[in-house]
């Protein structure tokens, strides 16, 4: 299946039915799993055979959508998991105990900031964020002995920052550390960080994978390619005793990461996706290609309508030329970045609001990246948990709207957009 294009892969990878099954990946709504014998069932414990045991670990209809999404990043495998916030704190605990430390962007969404910043600090765990348009030689100096891996977001949430993956893969790799990309916005058809030297990567699959805002969803996607007997991550090299003794990097090979993600923390954190969640996912999934390129289009004119405005004082979207990441959008992103716009209204807070408040085809909702032209204020909101220092750092200004840009008729969202705008009197 990876030989074929991302289109076919979109629709067909993970699930391939034999002689008279259901031609659609079924729902495999069950926990647990008939054995003939013991033998069978102590062979799955030891992960000495592959099988279905205990849906917390592992589903058929998971199983299908895990394959699909590896297939459409380029890894060996990958792991579905309750939510995107939960698939970012697996991925960071898999390698990460009380004492270490690790490097973020500054830029990344406010939720997966605040679980950096506040809870696993009270784990122990130390984070420091970054300026991802810092030089080489200055992110340098942020590496510590202890420093375990660097996380960032391909384009980030919603200052859409497009981050330079072959840069911070080099600061990784130099320090034989893996990156860690978040790479929800763009989704792999718009770009695929494996192939410039990302080593995991992250989705929250309730946004542009599932598409339809009706299913909550993380994924972690394993490249393969990191070694982890590198002696810096003792978690996967030596015997884990709550598992039998396992030594992952010797006893399970390139899917290290992802088996002991799988059957440490997943068993014991149990984010486990829903069977039915995960059927609603790879539904999204099929069509992920058309509507990404729809929603590209869509935001690409709505942008440049908004640039020419005389009511909107700046507008951030990495397509106009205008942009300070179009040449990164240009290199990384060459067929759209996402759907997501964000723009500044003359007037600032209350006006953003107030306009906001007029939108009649697009709606004020708590969500981002699904068919519905959808619209919020981040710094009232989604992001009120942070300080003023941090908003600053995330690049949120009081009078930044977010919009996320549906799959509609783009003149009636435009339209939706110009009437909203009428309302002010500036």
């Amino acid at each position: 299946m990876n030989n074929y294009h991302i289109d076919t892969r979109c629709v067909q990878a993970g699930y391939q039915p034999k002689n008279g099954e259901p031609r659609v990946v079924p729902i495999a709504q069950s926990t647990t799993y008939k054995y003939d014998s013991s033998e069978t069932v102590g062979k799955l414990f030891d992960l000495a055979e592959e099988g279905f045991f205990y849906t917390r670990l592992a589903n058929p209809t998971v199983d299908a959508v895990e394959r699909k999404i590896a297939a459409l990043e380029g890894g060996i495998g990958a792991m579905c998991t309750s939510s995107g916030q939960a698939a970012n704190m697996i991925a960071v605990l898999n390698i990460c105990s009380a004492g270490d430390h690790f490097i973020s962007t500054s830029t990344i969404y406010g939720g997966t900031l605040n679980l950096f910043a506040v809870t696993m600090k009270r784990m122990g765990i130390d984070v420091t964020f970054v300026d991802p348009d810092a030089p080489l030689e200055e992110l340098q100096k942020e590496i510590r002995e202890n420093t375990k891996l660097i996380f960032a977001e391909t384009i980030s949430n919603p200052s859409l920052v497009v981050v330079d993956l072959e840069k911070l893969a080099t600061l990784a790799h130099k320090n034989k550390i893996p990156f860690f990309v978040d790479n929800t916005f763009a989704t792999p058809v718009n770009c695929r960080p494996i192939e410039y030297g990302a080593d995991i990567v992250i989705h929250s699959t309730s946004k542009y994978l599932d598409g339809h805002a009706v299913s909550l969803g993380g994924v972690i996607v394993d490249s393969g390619n990191f070694d982890w007997d590198n002696g810096k991550f003792p978690g996967l090299s030596t015997p884990d005793e709550s598992y039998h003794g396992m030594v992952y990097t010797r006893d399970c090979g390139k899917a290290a990461f992802l088996t002991k993600a799988r059957v440490q923390l997943m068993r014991d954190m149990g984010s486990t996706p829903s069977p039915n969640n995960a059927f609603l996912l790879n539904l999204g999934l099929e069509t992920l290609h058309l509507r990404m390129e729809r929603h590209c289009s869509n935001a690409q004119k709505v942008a440049e309508y908004l640039e020419k405005h005389e009511k909107i004082s700046w507008v951030n979207f990495p397509g106009l030329r205008s942009n300070k990441y179009y040449e990164l959008s240009q290199k990384y992103l060459p067929n759209g970045s996402c759907g997501v716009i964000s723009f500044g209204v003359k007037g600032g807070r209350e006006a953003a609001m107030k306009f906001m408040d007029s939108l009649k085809l697009a709606a004020i909702v708590v969500h981002v990246a699904d068919a519905r032209t959808c619209v919020l204020h981040p710094a009232s909101t989604t992001h009120r948990q942070l300080n003023d220092q941090q908003l600053v750092d995330c690049g949120i200004t009081p009078d930044l709207i977010r919009m996320s840009i549906g799959i509609e008729n783009a003149e009636d969202i435009i339209a939706d957009i110009e009437q909203g705008l009428n309302q002010l009197n500036l």
